[in-house]
């Protein structure tokens, strides 16, 4: 099994390189572990306290749950990923069982500041864009998705995504084996994490 990493900030088009990864991989050969799962359950509180949460601090997120899964997953064992309601700030009763594959993708913008997962990946992608275009994408996707009004939006950018992002997600791309420029040139270097893949699956198969 190879474990692929993806990290960047909030809305720098992570989803679009998985994507991307995934069409240029054998269908029904990977498995994807999205940190937005891993928010931790927060059934103690209420709503309103549920709000107020930082969801882009690393407190904010189960790595120990990630962790054991990504773990089974190696050793060849089916899991039970939580599925989360971003409208509700908490975890659905709902789980998406997923099974070992010979590439796990691990995505999320938090996945790089915690070493114990960290050194779980084979391959550390950093998906790497703009503020200004990371900003624009955020409010497409929070007031469609996500049922977030324009001004709730850019406060919580103001206020926590800006400074979190330079806090802990911005200097977790030191630790990326590829950085990923998220605009019309990433062709290439899409390129090159399609061969590393298919370079390491050949050498784990010899």
């Amino acid at each position: 099994m190879l474990t692929l990493g993806i990290a960047g900030g909030t809305g720098s088009g992570k989803s679009t390189v998985v994507e991307q990864i995934l069409n240029e991989l054998p269908a029904g050969e990977v498995s994807i572990l999205s940190q937005d799962s891993y928010y931790k359950q927060n059934d103690h509180l209420t709503y309103d306290q549920r709000c107020d949460i930082n969801f882009d601090h690393p407190a904010a997120i189960d790595f120990d749950l990630l962790k054991e899964h990504l773990t089974e997953l190696k050793k060849g064992k089916s899991i039970e990923q939580p599925v989360y309601s971003f409208e509700t700030h908490n975890r659905l009763t709902d789980t998406l069982i997923t099974h070992p594959k010979k590439v796990v993708i691990i995505e999320g913008i938090l996945i790089f500041t915690e070493k114990s997962l960290r050194d779980l990946f084979d391959i550390k992608v950093y998906v790497h864009a703009d503020s200004d275009e990371r900003l624009i994408r955020r409010l497409k996707r929070d007031m469609k998705e996500r049922g977030r009004n324009l001004n709730e939006v850019l406060d919580r950018y103001q206020n926590t995504l800006k400074p979190m992002h330079e806090e802990f997600i911005e200097p977790t791309k030191s630790y990326a084996d590829i950085i990923i420029p998220n605009d019309r040139y990433n062709t290439v270097a899409i390129d090159i994490v399609r061969t590393v893949i298919n370079e390491r699956l050949i050498s784990s198969n010899a």
